[in-house]
C-alpha cells in the first residue's frame, strides 16, 4: 500500500511550481511592461493598447509550461530571458531589453499572474 501511494505521488502533476519572486511587485511589472513597450509584440493583459502580434500572445502566460517553446517556466530561467532573450535562444525575434534585474524580477512576477 506504501509503495502504491508513493508511485501515484511520484505522477502527480508537477505543472504549477512555486513561482514566488522575492522582493518583486507584480504591479511595478505591469508599469514597466508599459513603459518599454512590451505589447508592441505581444498581446498583453492589462495593456489597452497597442495588441502586438509579432510575438505570442501573454494571455496565461503562468499556466504555460514553456518559455518560447525551449525553456522550463522557472523564474531561474524567465528573468534572464526577458532581459537577454537572444542570448537564450539566438534565433528569437524578441531583442534584448533594456531592464535591470529588479524590473525583470516585477516583470515576471506580473507574467506569473496571467492565467488562463
Amino acid at each position: 500500500m506504501i509503495a502504491l501511494a508513493a508511485m501515484l505521488c511520484a505522477c502527480a502533476d508537477k505543472s504549477d511550481p512555486p513561482r514566488t519572486i522575492m522582493g518583486a511587485d507584480a504591479s511595478r511589472g505591469l508599469e514597466v511592461i508599459e513603459r518599454v513597450g512590451c505589447a508592441a509584440c505581444h498581446d498583453t493583459p492589462g495593456v489597452a493598447w497597442p495588441r502586438g502580434l509579432a510575438g505570442p500572445s501573454l494571455q496565461g502566460f503562468a499556466d504555460s509550461p514553456m518559455i518560447a517553446g525551449q525553456f522550463p517556466n522557472r523564474p531561474d530561467r524567465l528573468i534572464p530571458f526577458l532581459k537577454d532573450a537572444p542570448s537564450m535562444a539566438p534565433a528569437t525575434a524578441m531583442p534584448a531589453m533594456p531592464l535591470t534585474d529588479a524590473e525583470a524580477r516585477d516583470v515576471a512576477a506580473y507574467l506569473y499572474t496571467l492565467h488562463d
